[in-house]
C-alpha cells in the first residue's frame, strides 16, 4: 500500500517501520534493518532527522541533567540525543535502498534547517511531526509548506494543540493530515493505550487516523485498525539484544512479520457497511412451503403449509394471507408456496 492511498481508498492500512536509533550508528545495520523490514511487510521506512542541538542543550543544570527513570535513566538529554542521530549524509543513500524495495522512506524533522535538508536532498512523500514537536507550530508550518502530507502523533497533544496544527497545516494550503494515537510513554503499557480517542478525533477534527505505538506485541495495531486507524507505526530493530537508546521497545523482524498479518487480517475483517444480500443467500432463508398433499380448492391452514428453509417460496411474512385462502391446483408435499398457487 501506498501513503495516497490513505487519502484516496477507503480500505487499506499503511504500516511504517521506526528505525530511529536502531542504526547504532552504523550504515551497513541500518541498511540491514531496512532490507529485513521490506520482508517484515512494512509499506514504509520512518528516520529522524536531527542532531542533538535540534533537541536540548549542552548545558548542565536542573533543566538539562540525566533522566530519573525510564529505559534511559541516568543519561542527559543531549548525550542520548547525540548518541541516537542519523547522519544525514546516510539518508539519501538509505531512501535508494529503501526505494529499490518498493518501500517510501520518510522522516521526521525536528528543527527548520532539517526540513529544508529533506527538502533539497531526500524529498520524501511525507514529514511526520513527533508528540513532543506538537506545539512547535512554525515547524508544522514549514512541513506543511513543501506541500506533502504530514502526520503528526498526538502523544502529548491537547485538543487544542491538536486544533492549532490542522489549523497551521490548513493556513498553507495543506489538508493532506492525518493524526496518530500515540501514547508518549517508552514502552507504553496497554492501560495507557487510550484507543478510543481513534474514531474520536477521525469524527471530531475531520482528517485521517492512525496509531504510533511503543507497547509489546500486535494487540495495540489490531485493535486500533478496527477502530479505524489508516496508519500503523511500530519502531523496528533487527535484534533486541544489539542494545540502544530504543531496542526496548522495538519490535524485531518476525514480531513484526505477525503484527502486519495480525493487522492484515483485522482491515480484512472490516469488510464494507453494506446489508447487500446475495440472491444465493436469500434463498438460504425461510419460506413458505406445502407440508402436506393439498388438493385443489382446499384451504391452506396451518396444517398443510409452513414456514421452512430454503427461501424458496413465499416470504414467511404473507403466511397470515394466505391461510384461509383455497389452492388454485393440487400441490405435493414439498413445493414451495407461490402466489400462482393460491386463489
Amino acid at each position: 500500500m501506498k501513503l495516497k492511498d490513505v487519502f484516496s481508498k477507503p480500505t487499506g492500512v499503511y504500516i511504517v517501520a521506526e528505525l530511529s536509533a536502531n542504526h547504532n550508528g552504523k550504515y551497513e545495520l541500518a541498511a540491514k534493518t531496512i532490507k529485513a523490514m521490506a520482508k517484515s511487510g512494512a509499506d514504509a521506512v520512518k528516520v529522524q532527522t536531527y542532531t542533538p542541538d535540534s533537541l536540548s542543550l549542552d548545558v548542565d543544570n536542573e533543566y538539562f541533567r540525566p533522566k530519573k527513570d525510564g529505559p534511559w535513566k541516568g543519561k542527559r538529554p543531549y548525550d542520548l540525543y547525540r548518541a541516537g542521530s542519523m547522519p544525514w549524509e546516510w539518508q539519501p543513500k538509505l531512501k535508494k535502498v529503501a526505494s529499490k524495495l518498493g518501500l517510501d522512506f520518510f522522516s521526521s524533522p525536528f528543527d527548520l534547517e532539517a526540513v529544508k535538508f529533506l527538502q533539497r536532498e531526500v524529498r520524501p512523500p511525507a514529514y511526520k511531526i513527533a508528540s513532543f514537536e506538537i506545539n512547535d507550530l512554525p515547524l508544522i508550518e514549514a512541513t506543511a509548506k513543501t506541500k506533502k502530507p504530514v502526520i503528526i502523533s498526538t502523544g502529548l497533544a491537547t485538543s487544542k494543540d491538536i486544533k492549532d496544527a490542522i489549523k497551521t497545516c490548513k493556513k498553507v494550503g495543506n489538508d493532506k493530515i492525518i493524526l496518530l494515537q500515540c501514547t508518549s510513554q517508552y514502552p507504553a503499557s496497554f492501560e495507557q493505550a487510550n484507543l478510543s480517542r481513534i474514531p474520536d478525533m477521525k469524527k471530531r477534527f475531520g482528517v485521517a487516523v492512525g496509531v504510533s505505538d511503543h507497547s509489546p506485541r500486535s494487540l495495540i495495531p489490531t485493535v486500533a485498525v478496527a477502530l479505524g486507524a489508516k496508519i500503523v507505526e511500530k519502531h523496528f530493530i533487527l535484534d533486541r539484544k544489539l542494545g540502544g537508546p530504543d531496542s526496548s521497545f522495538s519490535m524485531e523482524p518476525k514480531e513484526f512479520m505477525q503484527m502486519v498479518d495480525a493487522v492484515r487480517q483485522a482491515e480484512a475483517s472490516l469488510g464494507r457497511a453494506t446489508y447487500e444480500v446475495s440472491n444465493k443467500d436469500l434463498m438460504r432463508r425461510r419460506s413458505l412451503f406445502v407440508t402436506k398433499k393439498i388438493k385443489k380448492d382446499e384451504k391452506f391452514t396451518q396444517d398443510n403449509i409452513r414456514s421452512v428453509r430454503p427461501g424458496f417460496g413465499l416470504a414467511p411474512k404473507y403466511l397470515g394471507k394466505v391461510l384461509g385462502k383455497r389452492a388454485k391446483s393440487d400441490l405435493k408435499r414439498g413445493t414451495p408456496l407461490s402466489r400462482e398457487h393460491i386463489g
